[in-house]
């Protein structure tokens, strides 16, 4: 990923992406809200006050020249249900799902985050994309898989030109987990052992959510996948984390737009 920056806003784009796209994954940086949310929460689900949340989704959203009622948004459930919207639906809620799928170009698609994992795909050559959040219980139930199969169905996607991106989430190195998670993750992955690592000093293991939902995506059939490497617990500075933060925290942002068709 390369940091960005539009009107003094910083933010996040992922390299392997191609033209034709609007993305961002904002960090926690250039708001207005107070602590616990300080500054730039982009998340209606903490009580953070109604007039923060206004003007931090104008910054954001308006840098990059859209706003909350030219985007689509989810109510988050930590699940594997996916979306297809359109431009009809821009400034509404699609539903309780964890990810949106869309081919309709200036078809904007937001979601917040604080730990888990941000999962964007996009199909160049149908001119598709789509955006999940994946926790522990996203991951284990296979959301990434979810989307690429929608976009499949929808579209007539191939997995083979789908470039994935995963954002910054809680890292191996800060997500020390008990049950359920450890018996779900076993159940769902064959190479657990990849997964669950065992930490010095520490009597549980440390869950791997980035690596598996790469590992989702690649069984999905997706081969081009990049992984932003950055531990939103270690890096309060820049994101949110409600791991580190004790639950007491904002959610970052992430945009991603189709801003002219692509392909064929």
């Amino acid at each position: 990923m390369q940091r960005m920056t539009e009107t003094g806003l910083p933010f996040f784009q992922f390299e392997t992406f191609p033209p034709g796209l609007t993305q961002a994954v904002f960090t926690r940086l250039g708001g207005v809200s107070s602590a616990p949310f300080a500054s730039l929460n982009l998340s209606s689900s903490v009580a953070d006050s109604a007039a923060n949340l206004r003007v931090n989704r104008q910054r954001a959203y308006g840098a990059l020249g859209y706003s909350t009622e030219t985007l689509v948004h989810a109510h988050l459930r930590h699940g594997a249900d996916v979306a297809r919207v359109t431009r009809a639906q821009q400034g509404q809620v699609a539903g309780q799902v964890d990810g949106l799928i869309t081919d309709d170009a200036g078809c904007g698609l937001a979601m917040n985050y604080a730990d888990c994992a941000p999962i964007l795909l996009v199909d160049a050559r149908r001119g598709a994309i789509g955006l999940g959040h994946a926790g522990w219980q996203g991951a284990v139930q296979d959301l990434p898989g979810a989307m690429v199969r929608a976009m499949m169905a929808a579209f007539g996607s191939d997995p083979g030109d789908i470039i994935a991106g995963i954002g910054p989430c809680i890292g191996v190195c800060c997500y020390e987990v008990g049950e359920p998670v450890i018996s779900a993750v076993r159940a769902a992955f064959a190479d657990e052992a990849a997964l669950l690592l065992a930490q010095p000093g520490k009597p549980r293991p440390h869950f791997d959510l980035a690596a598996a939902n790469d590992e989702n995506l690649r069984r999905a059939g997706v081969r081009r996948v990049e992984n932003a490497g950055i531990c939103t617990a270690c890096r309060t500075d820049l994101f949110f984390s409600h791991r580190a933060e004790k639950g007491k925290t904002g959610r970052f942002g992430v945009l991603l737009a189709l801003t002219k068709a692509e392909g064929g």
